[in-house]
């Protein structure tokens, strides 16, 4: 067998830091989203429960 001999490893590479303002918008609508959303199918829930049992 072929002795590997231990290399260092490469020096990191620094990426342009993160647009946290803009993050935190994505994330908001996205929540923001998810809530009316899950209010819409409540109403539609209900909606549909008096259109079909009354």
């Amino acid at each position: 067998m072929a002795k590997k001999t231990a290399e260092p490893h490469p020096a990191p590479v620094l990426e342009s830091a993160m647009d946290y303002a803009e993050h935190e918008r994505t994330y908001s609508g996205f929540v923001t989203g998810v809530k009316w959303a899950i209010y819409g199918s409540a109403a539609t829930m209900v909606i549909l429960y008096f259109l079909i049992i009354h």
